[in-house]
């Protein structure tokens, strides 16, 4: 076989578990841009408890989610995976019958205490090779993008057809098809084991939050995911009182995420292909500015000017969403990346949680143009933050199994690898026998590096 080939049960395992992880993502967003309205008509309801239903599943997500992938460790990833997929359909069964908005706080707040993300990082990382473990993230990242898009489109879609409460039955079908993908369809690893790539470890706590390059995309991913949270309270309520009736809704949405999706494309390849990563966020960030403040003065607006903000909106997050997560890897030490991809994540759904309280904070008080300006004003902080933030390096990061090394002979080959024409940092972790590497990835002697390797041929 050759080395730079993934294996039939590798490809199943990407595969399988990026489905799983689309079915769960599907289920958390198809409600965001339906569920101000279907509110309205709810006991108890309140813009704040409005906003709070929206966004309090990233708070109990963010909670647990380190917990979750700590415990798989000890009992296995399977029945950790299980058990979160079954609180996951639980919350949305809690959701579906809830006649009050409290009710769907709960349901909400259970579909958050599913928290499997980290859990299904560790297993893919068991049941892939060093080599290939890249390759299997990328195949879920894009699906978690995809699966995205599709929420947004599919929510107004299935709103009209089955109303929120269907939706919310369909999410927990959803759940029960990602515990049947799991049982049957992803591999059984052969063994457990830490990952320092994708899993988070505690010790390693303090070197990354002492990192001000890591703070600032922590504060990154927690604003970004603030505002869109923020704006989800807001613009289906804009939206209908601007004239555009919500069973239409839909149709503004698939254009605008599907040109939203092509226009970001570009950009990504400058960023990345010309070294511009900086220039392109501050870039992106200042046109989620503008959109922020030319909506805040679109109460009882213009539909068309609406639909243009929106794909401005959705072409810079889409953006964002990608290169943040290609900036954590740049920045940090390749030992410390599943620590620093752990603090992000959690970053990520701390701003979902309290862009949801904001945002219907915001409207309770002021209406629409207040949950604007509040993202306006959100945003314009972490530009300002993002300006200081130094120009990254382009490295990759890369690992290699070295197998069983003692720290004497696990010094020598950190000197022997660094030797290695492209690669700028190596560190070897006796415990899991894995080297970790930054390299430059258009220079470097693959041939040279993988001699090092100890990879089954």
């Amino acid at each position: 076989m050759s080395p730079i080939s993934m294996t039939v049960q590798e490809k199943r395992a990407a595969i399988s578990l990026a489905a799983i992880f689309a079915l769960r993502m599907l289920g958390l967003f198809m409600i965001l841009p339906v569920f101000a309205l279907y509110a309205e008509g709810l006991e108890g309801v309140t813009p704040l408890l409005v906003g709070m239903a929206i966004g309090v599943y990233g708070l109990t997500q963010a909670l647990l989610q380190i917990p979750f992938g700590m415990l798989s460790d000890r009992v296995g990833r399977k029945p950790v995976i299980t058990v979160g997929l079954m609180i996951f359909a639980a919350g949305s069964v809690v959701a579906a019958l809830a006649t009050s908005i409290e009710g769907v706080i709960v349901g909400r707040a259970l579909q958050g205490a599913g928290a499997i993300a980290a859990v299904v990082m560790a297993l893919i990382a068991d049941l892939t090779r060093e080599e290939h473990r890249t390759k299997a993230m990328a195949v879920i990242g894009m699906t978690i993008g995809m699966s995205f898009l599709a929420a947004m489109v599919l929510g107004p879609l299935l709103n009209v057809w089955i109303g929120v409460p269907g939706i919310f039955w369909m999410t927990a079908g959803l759940a029960v098809a990602g515990i049947v993908i799991l049982l049957l369809f992803v591999p059984r690893p052969d063994h457990l084991s830490f990952h320092r790539d994708t899993e988070v470890e505690p010790a390693r706590f303090h070197e990354v939050l002492a990192d001000t390059q890591l703070l600032r995309l922590d504060l990154g991913i927690l604003t970004l995911h603030m505002v869109l949270t923020a704006s989800f309270v807001a613009l289906p309520l804009l939206l209908r009182d601007a004239g555009f009736a919500p069973e239409s809704h839909m149709k503004l949405y698939l254009p605008v995420m599907v040109l939203a999706m092509l226009a970001m494309v570009p950009f990504i390849i400058i960023a990345e292909k010309k070294h511009k990563m900086k220039q392109v966020l501050l870039g992106a960030i200042a046109v989620l500015i503008m959109t922020q403040l030319v909506l805040m003065s679109q109460d009882n607006g213009s539909i068309m000017i609406i639909a243009v903000m929106l794909w401005l909106f959705f072409s810079a997050f889409n953006l964002l969403e990608a290169s943040l997560p290609s900036l954590v890897s740049k920045f940090a030490p390749a030992q410390n990346k599943g620590t620093a991809m752990g603090i992000y994540s959690s970053s990520q759904f701390v701003g979902a949680f309290f862009g949801g309280l904001l945002g219907g904070w915001s409207y309770g008080w002021a209406g629409a143009p207040a949950v604007f300006a509040l993202c306006a004003v959100m945003l314009a902080a972490w530009f300002v933050a993002a300006l200081t933030m130094k120009q990254p390096r382009y490295l990759a990061t890369t690992l290699v199994n070295v197998g069983d090394v003692d720290s004497t002979r696990a010094r020598e080959l950190e000197q022997e690898i660094s030797g290695v024409k492209g690669v700028a940092e190596v560190s070897i972790n006796v415990d899991d026998g894995v080297a970790y590497l930054k390299v430059d990835s258009r220079v470097l002697d693959e041939e040279h590096l993988e001699q090092f390797s100890v990879s089954p041929a």
